[in-house]
């Protein structure tokens, strides 16, 4: 099979070499999702749960859930996905939401919603909404294409929201209170109880980012778990969460919700267009077409497992975290940030150490054919567990304690194949626009198509 060809070929390629060229050459450098190696991306509950999944999503591959009257079982899996995630947050009969392709979104679909709730009902027609630091880009992302001024208040000395500047910002223009539950850098809950109570005392909207901990908090409280802060629809100020599907709510890929407290807010998250000649044009989110075999796993991924089956989940994946922690810890000149309340955690330096984090990051990732995820302001590694990580917690504190030693020794001017150097860099520029620059350019480059090399 030629490699190194942009143009279709003229004939087709027979499927098994196809199949076989996708399966071995194609995924030759990709990380394996049960390696337990990768510490983000994959959210796998068992392979025996993802071959299931895998076969309900095959049975819908060429369904659309663009047209509800051609599909009505994709409607049924969807309000009944949707009402099973309302019970699970606490909702009432009232409360109603929709499935999309991810976290991202679903929060677009909610800043979209309140902005025009904001112009609909308040007659506000320069929004602003006030996020604390650490929520995710997503919501910068929303504001950038949707025209709502974003205002970003600082965070507490216990990486939480500070509620006394939030307060501090709220103005007549204000459409929308934001928090995570929990955040993704640090692992915490915002003061979600505080920030309901705000939106209530100023009548605006309040929105709970649970992407990452929407199918795995309510288990964890089940369990016993301390957790700081309600942040579902217990609170009344709340009026919309997104939480993801495909992290630790266990379905394929791509699947997120979106609920509102109501259809008061929902309504304002539609399209509709009736001059077109096409015919009336409706639809529930910012897709068009939406892959049926995502919402039938969605449905048939909480049928399956069923409550008991998220909470032994959850505490199988919390018991690795505390090992993990624990053990992260303990490593000298290391220590965990914050107190984090579930299975995501970040680590750094202690303030006396002076070496370069990220170096120290590349020598562990070099070590043990790691993927960590890096953080900055301060330099830091992250970490989302899984079931996948349970055989390997040995395994990468001994890396870790390798890489502390090895970095202590090592002088400063070896190098280490990784990104400390671009993280480095980014580090000295002070003007924001160039750091801009330099990512879209890697952008461009890694989304551009590159011929592959001939093998001799």
């Amino acid at each position: 099979m030629k490699k190194n060809l942009l143009e279709l070929p003229e004939n087709g390629i027979p499927r098994e070499e196809v199949l076989n060229f996708l399966n071995n050459e194609m995924q030759k450098d990709d990380i394996d999702a049960y390696s337990g190696k990768a510490f983000g991306l994959c959210y796998l509950e068992s392979e025996e749960h993802s071959k299931f999944i895998q076969k309900v999503y095959s049975s819908y591959m060429t369904a659309n859930a663009l047209n509800p009257m051609a599909y009505p079982s994709l409607v049924k899996m969807e309000s009944e996905t949707i009402a099973m995630t309302a019970w699970m947050l606490n909702g009432t009969r009232k409360t109603t939401g929709t499935l999309t392709s991810g976290g991202t979104e679903s929060i677009l679909m909610a800043i979209k919603a309140h902005r025009d709730w904001g112009r609909d009902m308040k007659s506000i027609k320069s929004p602003e909404m006030i996020i604390p630091e650490t929520v995710h880009p997503a919501f910068h992302k929303a504001a950038h294409y949707f025209g709502v001024n974003l205002i970003q208040i600082p965070i507490r000395k216990d990486y939480r929201a500070d509620i006394e500047k939030v307060k501090d910002k709220i103005n007549e223009n204000t459409i929308l209170l934001v928090g995570s539950a929990p955040c993704y850098p640090y692992g915490v809950i915002d003061p979600i109880e505080d920030l309901g109570r705000l939106a209530i005392e100023n009548n605006i909207g309040c929105h709970v980012d649970a992407c990452l901990g929407g199918y795995f908090l309510p288990w964890i409280e089940k369990l016993g778990y301390p957790i700081s802060s309600n942040w579902d629809f217990r609170v009344p100020g709340v009026t919309s969460i997104s939480l993801d599907l495909h992290k630790y709510g266990y379905a394929a890929k791509p699947a997120s919700s979106i609920l509102y407290k109501s259809d008061s807010y929902r309504k304002y998250q539609f399209f509709i267009s009736t001059d077109w000649c096409g015919g009336i044009y409706g639809s529930p989110s910012a897709a068009g077409s939406r892959p049926g075999g995502a919402i039938a796993s969605a449905w048939a991924t909480m049928k399956a497992l069923g409550q008991k089956g998220y909470m032994k989940a959850s505490e199988d994946v919390m018991q690795i975290a505390k090992k993990m922690i624990k053990g992260i810890d303990s490593v000298d000149g290391l220590h965990i940030i914050g107190d984090p309340e579930m299975c995501i955690y970040a680590y750094t330096f202690d303030q006396d150490l002076d070496f370069d984090f990220f170096k120290f990051i590349d020598l562990i990732e070099h070590k043990g054919s790691w993927m960590i995820n890096r953080m900055q302001n301060p330099p830091a590694a992250h970490h989302m567990t899984s079931r996948v990580h349970k055989n390997i917690v040995t395994e990468f504190l001994n890396d870790l304690e390798w890489a502390m030693e090895k970095i202590k020794t090592m002088d400063e001017s070896e190098k280490v194949e990784g990104q400390a150097a671009m993280y480095g860099m980014m580090q000295t520029f002070n003007n924001k626009e160039k750091i801009n620059e330099i990512v879209r350019d890697i952008l461009l480059k890694q989304y551009s198509y590159v011929p592959r090399k001939k093998k001799d």
